[in-house]
This record gives C-alpha cells, structure tokens and sequence, in this order.
C-alpha cells in the first residue's frame, strides 16, 4: 500500500531522534530533525551524519536538520518528541510558544518525573493547552537506537487513548526493518518503558560485581514482577508486560552493551561512584531519576518492590552495592506464585 507523504518535526537529535527520523525518511516522508546545537545541524546538513550520537551512520537526504523549532514546526501536523525526561516540560514551553494549531505528540522517551509522580503522558497534558494538542502517542519496545539506524529488525508498540491516532502513528513508522504494534493499555506501555531502565541498572550492578547469568535472570524475572505489581496497581493490564513494551524492552534494556543504564550500572558494580558515572557516560541515563519516581510511587500505592528499594538506596543513600545486593537476597521467604496470584487478583476486582 502506497503511503501518504507527510511533513514529520522531530524534536530531539540524539541517538533515539536521529534514528526514528530516519525511519520516517525511509518511508518517504519530509522529516525535520531539531536540535539545539548549531554545529550539529549543520553536519545533518551538509554530511547527512550525526557522527556524535550515530557514528558512521549515513542519513537519508530526506531528514532536513533545523536550530529553530519555530521554522520546524511550520505547518507540521505530528511531532515526535525525543527528549530526555526532565527536558519536557522546558521543550513543551518553546512548542506552545511556537506553534498553536493542534498537534499530535508522539513521545518516545521511558521515563516518570519524580514528586510529580507523572507518567511522560501526564506531563504533556499538564503542561499543554487543548488549543494546540490533539492527541499523546507513545512508542516504546526494544529498540536500541544504535540498531535502528543500522536497518536491523526491530519491534516496538505504540499506543493511545485514541486509538485512530495510534494507527496513525503506526503506518508513519512501520515498514520491513521496523515492524510496529498497537496497544490500547496507554498505561501499561508507558510504565514497562519506564520501570525497565531501573532493573537494567541493577543488571549492569550484578555484572559489575561479576555475579554471572544466573544473578541477571534472577533479576531480571522479579523485576519483572515488580514492574507488574507497581503498574497493575496504577491502572496498566498485567497481560502489556508480556510484550514489547514489558518483557521486551526489559531483556534488551539489560543485557545489551547498547544499553547506557546497563553500562552505568556496571561501572557502579565495579565500585565507581554515582556522580562519576554520570559524568563518564556523557549522556542521560533515565533510570537514575525513574528510580526515585519508581520509590515514591511504591510508597504511594504501598506496593513492595524490593529491587527498587535497594537501588535507590545505593543511588541516594550512598548503600554499597554489595551490601544492597546480600540484603536483597537475606529477605524473608515468600512464595512466588502466591505474588502472581496475588496480581492478577487484584486485576480482576478491578
């Protein structure tokens, strides 16, 4: 089937913006990539690279890159919003500022603002006004962005709370390399994007202390479990985080060396310290916020999320992670389909 061209502004050139728009271009719409750094833009240019964020990546002739969000925006109906979390609510200010006819935001940052206690969605709503924003549109799944560019077989899910839009958002993205799923549970997909990253950085801990497979899989099962009890308690279907956006992400978000929580988790299993990692890894690393978001949420909802629990103590108590990880494993016996029961039962009163 032939596609509609369309004038797509993503805003956002790292790694992640880079990659989708180039997904886009490959389908043959107008993308315009903006970013804040001049020198930057001229690369996309005149090089097509991005060398930065997508080393000896090629890109499309396609993907137009812009400084001014103002001329980005010109005329665009959908944007695709590729911003670290705690940039939104600053970026938001610059597009109401700059554009006042609706538009449909599609956001693909994983990420929850801690004390607000806002899944990304919440934010654009707080911060929006309805003269301007149609529809929220999420994409989340596994998908390093690294691989993206490189046209290897990738899976992702979108959803929304109006489903037409979402469909939308599908046919833009989706073609051989890039096969894209819809997921009524807005939720769910938000929440699995988010809780993954906390659970990567403790896999990267585990790593980093040299504890092997059989620690990861541990992990990586009762996190899952933990990511499931918290986003069944907010609202999300249990059944989202057997998918893309759940188990999926989570597997690639933890033993990839693409994953930059990963990497910061194995540098604080090896005995560095919070501040330098951030400062060695030169990029966001969402997990560090979502964890004290993921504690305070637990608390909320009196949820029990042990992993979360342990991390945040190592990340903002100053906890030595060999400690965290022994009282983790020193905790009282439980039975581990009693919890599983114990989430689907609550789905069901629901």
């Amino acid at each position: 089937m032939v596609k509609e061209k369309e004038s797509i502004a993503v805003i956002g050139a790292g790694s992640w913006g880079t990659a989708l728009a180039l997904v886009i271009a490959d389908n043959q719409h107008e993308v315009r990539l903006w970013g804040h750094n001049q020198n930057q833009i001229n690369e996309i240019n005149q090089n097509h690279t991005n060398e930065k964020y997508l080393p000896g990546i090629e890109l499309p002739s396609g993907i137009k890159g812009y400084s001014s969000i103002k001329e980005a925006l010109a005329g665009i109906e959908i944007i695709i919003l590729a911003v670290p979390t705690k940039a939104y609510r600053e970026v938001l200010g610059q597009i109401e500022a700059a554009h006042d006819k609706p538009l449909t935001i599609v956001h693909v940052s994983k990420g929850i603002e801690p004390d607000s206690l806002l899944r990304i969605s919440e934010m654009i709503e707080e911060v929006s006004s309805s003269e301007w924003l149609k529809d929220i549109v999420v994409l989340s799944g596994p998908s390093h962005a690294e691989e993206v560019s490189l046209r290897h077989p990738t899976t992702v899910a979108v959803s929304s709370k109006n489903m037409k839009a979402a469909e939308r958002v599908q046919d833009i993205f989706i073609n051989n390399n890039f096969r894209v799923y819809t997921n009524p549970d807005l939720i769910g997909v938000e929440i699995g994007g988010a809780l993954k990253n906390i659970i990567a950085l403790a896999a990267g801990i585990t790593d980093g202390l040299g504890y092997g497979d059989n620690a990861k899989a541990a992990l990586m099962t009762r996190g899952l479990a933990e990511i499931s009890r918290l986003g069944v308690a907010m609202g999300a279907n249990p059944l989202t985080f057997s998918g893309l956006a759940g188990i999926g992400d989570l597997i690639v978000t933890c033993t990839s060396v693409h994953s930059r929580n990963w990497r910061a988790g194995n540098m604080l299993g090896k005995g560095q310290k919070l501040e330098e990692v951030l400062e060695n890894m030169g990029m966001v690393v969402e997990g560090v916020r979502t964890t004290k978001a993921a504690y305070q949420l637990a608390q909320k909802y009196e949820v029990n999320m042990p992993i979360t629990e342990a991390l945040y103590d190592v990340l903002f108590n100053g906890e030595e992670v060999k400690k965290a990880v022994d009282l983790l494993m020193n905790r009282s016996k439980t039975n581990e389909m009693e919890e599983l029961f114990n989430i689907l039962d609550s789905r069901q009163q629901d």
